[in-house]
């Protein structure tokens, strides 16, 4: 009935269904400290990146953001909607398709256990860029005075997730060989 095509087509789909749920369960949970709050959604997207690699962590990602903007309440403090999209702070969520990408990229590319936080840094990098960009445009702040607040405050963070993404997407990995 099931070809060997399909039956890695279905398990692919599965495991991409499963990383957007846990980002879905992840997220919503939220700790605000100006206009961006602090939630594990970056360590779901680092853990996407680095377990699935580049194309199905971003669609796993994609997944995420696509049930959010059409109103689901996975997004920090349990909202949604096309308006999170519009938001000053709305780059930040289209970036994280980048960062999984790029985390995705690193683990696929080297595999190695260096890989993985390695990618989760340049893949952070590029998030905040694009969503500092965002935000500097929705706004018209400057610059710095965007780093201090949507950048600065998430670094020690954001190192703790990607030590902790790490560890458990490298025992997640040594496991499915």
């Amino acid at each position: 009935m099931f070809n060997t095509d399909n039956r890695i087509k279905l398990k692919e789909m599965t495991v991409i269904a499963v990383f957007s749920a846990l980002l879905c369960i992840i997220s919503p949970f939220a700790v605000p400290i100006g206009p961006i709050s602090i939630t594990l959604a970056t360590f779901g997207v680092y853990l996407s990146g680095a377990v699935l690699g580049s194309k199905r962590g971003g669609a796993a990602v994609a997944i995420y953001l696509m049930l959010g903007f059409v109103g689901l309440p996975v997004f920090s403090g349990f909202s949604g909607g096309i308006q999170k999209l519009f938001s000053a702070t709305g780059g930040y969520l289209v970036g994280y398709i980048t960062c999984a990408a790029i985390t995705g990229l690193f683990a696929d590319k080297f595999k190695k256990p260096w890989a993985c936080p390695l990618g989760m840094i340049a893949g952070t990098a590029a998030l905040y860029s694009f969503g500092t960009a965002w935000y500097c445009i929705l706004t018209g702040s400057k610059l710095l005075p965007a780093l201090s607040l949507c950048v600065l405050p998430f670094l020690a963070g954001d190192g703790i997730k990607i030590a902790c993404a790490s560890a458990l997407a490298i025992k997640i990995k040594s496991r499915g060989r």
